[in-house]
């Protein structure tokens, strides 16, 4: 999932093609002028998981592109997934974090 942090120091991640969060496609970041934008290019996803398949050997390649190039999560479930894991526990909706 794409984020830009800054606390001390900045932290990027651009995303990925494979395991997209939100939607298929490629995310990316530019830096630019010590300036970061978070970008999306469309991809082709059928002809993604084709290739996949074409070019693997795994008897189950084209089940494991189609999960993993077409991918329906969402940005939220990454969040509650990976969100306990970096720290943060996990809270009932609404309630706020508290800062220390």
């Amino acid at each position: 999932m794409p984020f830009v942090l800054v606390d001390r120091r900045l932290v990027v991640n651009p995303g990925s093609v494979g395991m997209p969060y939100g939607r298929p496609g490629g995310s990316w970041a530019l830096l630019r002028d010590g300036q970061v934008g978070l970008r999306h290019t469309a991809v082709d996803v059928d002809a993604a998981v084709a290739a996949v398949a074409a070019g693997s050997g795994f008897p189950d390649a084209r089940a494991w592109a189609d999960e993993y190039v077409r991918s329906s999560a969402s940005d939220a479930d990454a969040l509650r997934v990976f969100g306990p894991r970096d720290g943060r526990a996990a809270r009932p909706a609404g309630e706020a974090q508290s800062s220390s």
